[in-house]
């Protein structure tokens, strides 16, 4: 019996090192969407609330001229990749035609009851290139089971299963674990009953649902993450690649629509902030988009999300990229430098340490740098330095530390044409996508 428990034990031993815990595939593809877009609209856009009780009526929800194509079209032109509906907020009313309950909008007025948001979201989507995912709140306010855990768990999972097997391939499912007054739930048959039908699908959760979730939340709404982001997080001992999604909405401390609100909508540079603070921190930007109560995107979202699109494309877009046509690198430096993130250089194999440079073909004002480890064997990068080479010697421009799916550093501009990312410390061979420098903005 001993020797039996010998030598299973190996099997059922988890990795302890940070290093030996890797993305799945799933995860890494996730990843590089690295910018989504939360769309919240339900019968509280017509009541002026956040938080909805659960005793709205369902002939509350009435949009006049709701147009799910003119909300992606939106949403495509700020340059997000996928889109997460929430189909079903902590009210319990269902934007889809459940077969659990009558709180849905099959008994509202809109369409005479026979609408399905959920599949025009999902079909728009798709029509503009955005994959598409769903949050369903665990918490529900209105369903009398809600009192019965087991019950509650059962009716819940109908749900998800309806939302898994009927709209198409998933990219994300939301599992927000808001309110809940004490309720326990089941997650384990949940996740059970999502695998079933979205293998693939990527599930948000707080860090507290550490086995169940496969991205974890940033902890607040402010859309930064202000601290080193490691893709592997540890709790108790046991370790995850959990890596991290940012989510703040498009107008100030809200989610759904309000009448009479324009001076809440965030500035370009306040969303760019957050942006650089997010995705340039290796993590996931979600953005809170809310349709008003026509059903349309109000007019100065639509031009606000325009002109985020094209602040990204002026500040980062490929041909911004310096590095990208620096002067006659060698193949593999090339790899680096060339806005091509399926290809990736290498340091020598087995190092803790290792060089990358770029040469320009004459001296350029830089201020931003946008660096991306290669994840697929782990997050290496654990200190690094970019320098320039300053009459005859390299100077530091800026020390870091993880660097992870992607990293933007902003710095006190410097004129140079030889720069250089410096890995002072890897935990085993390091690869970098990308290494960009951009120019100093006039």
């Amino acid at each position: 019996m001993a020797l039996g428990l010998t030598l299973l034990l190996p099997a059922t031993t988890w990795p302890q090192n940070f290093t030996e815990i890797k993305p799945t595939p799933q995860q890494t593809a996730w990843q590089d969407l690295e910018f989504g877009v939360i769309l919240h609209f339900s019968t509280n856009t017509f009541l002026d609330r956040e938080w909805g009780d659960g005793t709205a009526s369902p002939s509350t929800f009435n949009p006049t001229s709701l147009d799910t194509h003119q909300w992606m079209k939106a949403i495509k032109a700020s340059g997000a990749k996928y889109v997460v509906l929430v189909a079903k907020h902590h009210d319990g009313f269902c934007l889809w035609p459940t077969g659990q309950t009558d709180y849905s909008i099959k008994a509202s007025p809109w369409k005479d009851g026979k609408g399905d948001l959920v599949r025009e979201a999902a079909q728009a989507a798709r029509a503009e290139g955005l994959r598409f995912g769903v949050y369903l709140s665990p918490w529900d306010r209105h369903e009398p089971k809600y009192k019965d855990n087991a019950a509650y768990d059962a009716y819940y999972r109908a749900e998800l299963e309806e939302l898994a097997s009927h709209y198409g391939d998933l990219v994300e499912f939301w599992l927000d674990g808001a309110g809940s007054g004490g309720h326990v739930y089941d997650f384990k048959k949940i996740i059970e009953t999502l695998r079933t039908y979205q293998p693939n699908t990527i599930v948000f959760a707080d860090t507290g649902l550490f086995e169940y979730g496969d991205a974890r939340w940033a902890g607040d709404e402010s859309g930064k993450v202000e601290y080193e982001n490691w893709n592997v997080v540890d709790r108790h001992g046991y370790l995850r690649w959990r890596p991290i999604e940012v989510d703040t909405p498009l107008r100030k401390l809200h989610w759904f629509w309000h009448p009479n609100d324009e001076a809440s909508l965030k500035s370009v540079d306040d969303l760019m902030d957050s942006y650089e603070y997010s995705i340039g921190k290796g993590g996931q930007w979600m953005l809170g988009v809310a349709p008003d109560n026509r059903g349309l995107l109000p007019d100065s979202d639509v031009a606000r999300l325009k002109e985020l699109g094209e602040a990204i494309q002026k500040h980062y877009g490929a041909e911004k990229n310096l590095a990208a046509n620096a002067v006659i690198p060698d193949t593999e430096t090339h790899k680096a430098l060339d806005n091509d993130t399926d290809t990736f250089w290498s340091a020598p194999a087995g190092s803790h340490s290792a060089t990358l440079e770029v040469r320009l073909a004459k001296p350029t004002s830089v201020d931003r740098a946008l660096t991306m480890e290669w994840l697929t064997d782990g997050q290496m990068v654990q200190t690094y330095r970019i320098e320039a080479w300053i009459n005859g010697a390299w100077k530091p421009v800026m020390t870091g530390h993880a660097i992870g799916h992607k990293k933007i550093d902003r710095f006190p501009a410097i004129t140079a044409s030889r720069f250089r990312l410096n890995l002072l410390s890897t935990a085993g061979t390091a690869r970098i996508r990308e290494f960009q420098l951009f120019a100093t903005e006039n």
